[in-house]
Order: structure tokens, then C-alpha cells, then sequence
């Protein structure tokens, strides 16, 4: 199974970062997959730990995509990390071993801690369209840009239904990146 999850890290002077990935979860095992090079793949390796963190503001997912990375950390409870102030709940994790890769190492941790901050009410569609959008976005450079306008288009349908300001503030800053990568590739 994949779960679609904020990772939070952080290098040895402390300083904080914050991914969205799709985490493998295999019975026990968290298998974190970063592409490399990536400051989540470096700070993990270093500090050997991480925090899952279960959000459902959609904006942080695409906000980390859209350089807007500053959102609220504060110290995770076990290990020398730090989790998402507003995460509806976290998991700490060590890091267990590396199966290596020259794009894609697996990263197997384990659960040292894991605790609800407060109860997940559901998504609804719109949030599940910017999840998906931030996804696209995360591949501009891979897929065809007419398949990323036709998937856009059909998550749009969604989105008007049921957004709420956050999703809608969350989606105008994916079709930006969107906007500017097709001016990019017309220039």
C-alpha cells in the first residue's frame, strides 16, 4: 500500500524539511523511496530517522510542491526531529536499512512512536483533486502536457464542488506551476 504522506526531516544543524511522497507500507515495514538527489534522502541517511505526518490541509502537500515551505514544525515526542504542528497525527521512525539504488534507494524504517493529535473527519473530493494536481505537478518534466491538461480538467470537476478556501487557495498556486511550465516549454 501507498500512502500519500508529509515527511519531515532534518540535517544535523537542526534545520527542518518538509516532503510529500508516497510512502510504501509493507506490515511492519515504512519503505521511504526518495529519488536522488534530495535533502529528504540526505538528512535521513545522516540522522536516521524521520516523522510521518497524516494531514488533510491540503495546502502543505501543495505548498512544499510550490516552494512555500514554511509551515509550523515543533518537536517530535521520541526521536531529534521535528513533526507538522497541525498533523492530525504522527508516526516517528528509525531508519532500519538501505537497500541501495543509483535513483531510488529504499529506505526501511521502523515505528518508534506513534500518537493521534486529533480525529480525521474525511476528505472531501476537492481535497482528493489537489492531492491528486500536486501528484501531476510532482512530474511535469515526465509526462506529456496533454495528459496532465486532460487529468487536470477532470480533477477540476471535483474541485468545484467541494472546495472550501484552503483548496482553492491550494489549487492556484498547482495551476501556477502548471501555467508556467507550458510557458516555459513554448519559450
Amino acid at each position: 500500500m501507498i500512502q500519500e504522506i508529509l515527511v519531515t526531516t532534518q540535517n544535523a544543524l537542526g534545520v527542518a524539511h518538509i516532503a510529500p511522497m508516497g510512502v510504501h507500507v509493507k506490515g511492519d515495514d515504512i519503505i521511504i523511496l526518495p529519488f536522488r538527489p534530495s535533502i529528504t534522502l540526505n538528512n535521513i541517511l545522516d540522522a536516521k530517522v524521520a516523522v510521518l505526518n497524516y494531514c488533510d490541509d491540503v495546502r502543505i502537500f501543495a505548498g512544499c510542491l510550490t516552494g512555500r515551505k514554511n509551515w509550523p514544525l515543533v518537536q517530535a515526542d521520541v526521536i531529534k526531529g521535528q513533526r507538522l504542528s497541525s498533523t492530525l497525527a504522527h508516526t516517528e521512525l528509525e531508519l532500519v536499512r538501505v537497500e541501495e539504488d543509483e535513483t531510488r534507494p529504499k529506505l526501511y524504517c521502523k515505528a518508534v512512536y506513534s500518537v493521534n493529535h486529533a480525529p480525521f473527519k474525511g476528505f472531501n473530493r476537492a481535497q482528493y483533486s489537489v492531492l491528486e494536481a500536486a501528484i501531476l505537478i510532482s512530474r511535469l518534466k515526465w509526462l506529456s502536457l496533454e495528459k496532465i491538461e486532460a487529468e487536470i480538467a477532470y480533477l477540476k470537476i471535483g474541485l468545484e464542488k467541494t472546495a472550501g478556501e484552503k483548496e482553492l487557495e491550494a489549487w492556484s498556486w498547482l495551476m501556477a506551476e502548471v501555467e508556467a511550465f507550458k510557458a516555459e516549454q513554448l519559450a
